[in-house]
C-alpha cells in the first residue's frame, strides 16, 4: 500500500467501477424489461491478500453495485460473476515458465484441481443472463479459491 501511486490507482477504480456504472446509467435503458445486465468482480473482494487493497476494494465496491443496481433497475436484473484465477491474456506479461508455474500452483491447491478457462467463465455469464429469477447475487467461479 506504501508504494501504490494513487493516480494509477485512481485511474483503474475509474475503469473497473465507473465504466461499469456509467454502462448501467447509459445502456439500461435500452435493456428490455426483464433483462440482464452481468458486471464482474473477483475473488479478491471475499478473500483478498496482501498487496491486493485496491483490487479488494474495488471487487467490493463492484458487488455493492451491484446489489443497489438490482433494486434500483427492476424489473431489470443486475447479477455479478465473481471468477479466480483464469486462463487468459491478463497473465501475458509473465514468462511461459513462470506461468505455467503459478497455474499448476494453483491448480494443486484447488479443490477441482485446474485452473478455469475463459469457456467455463463465459458459462456463468450466460447462467446470468439466461435464468430468470436470480438479481442482485454474486455467482462464485473460482474452483473453490474461495474454501481453501
Amino acid at each position: 500500500m506504501a508504494s501504490t501511486d494513487i493516480d494509477a490507482a485512481r485511474r483503474f477504480f475509474t475503469l473497473r467501477y465507473w465504466g461499469a456504472y456509467c454502462a448501467a446509467k447509459y445502456g439500461s435503458s435500452s435493456v428490455r424489461t426483464g433483462g440482464s445486465i452481468v458486471f464482474t468482480s473477483g475473488i479478491a473482494g471475499q478473500r483478498p491478500r496482501a498487496g491486493w487493497s485496491l483490487g479488494a476494494s474495488i471487487c467490493a465496491a463492484m458487488e455493492g453495485l451491484t446489489r443497489a443496481l438490482a433494486v434500483e433497475l427492476a424489473p431489470i436484473r443486475v447479477n455479478i460473476v465473481s471468477p479466480g484465477v483464469v486462463r487468459t491474456p491478463l497473465w501475458e506479461n509473465m514468462a511461459e515458465a513462470d506461468r505455467a508455474a503459478l497455474y499448476q500452483q494453483i491448480s494443486d491447491r484447488l479443490p477441482v484441481g485446474h485452473v478455469g478457462d475463459a469457456a467455463e467463465i463465459a458459462q456463468a455469464y450466460l447462467y446470468l443472463m439466461r435464468q430468470t429469477y436470480s438479481t442482485g447475487q454474486v455467482l462464485v467461479v473460482d474452483g473453490g479459491a474461495v474454501l481453501v
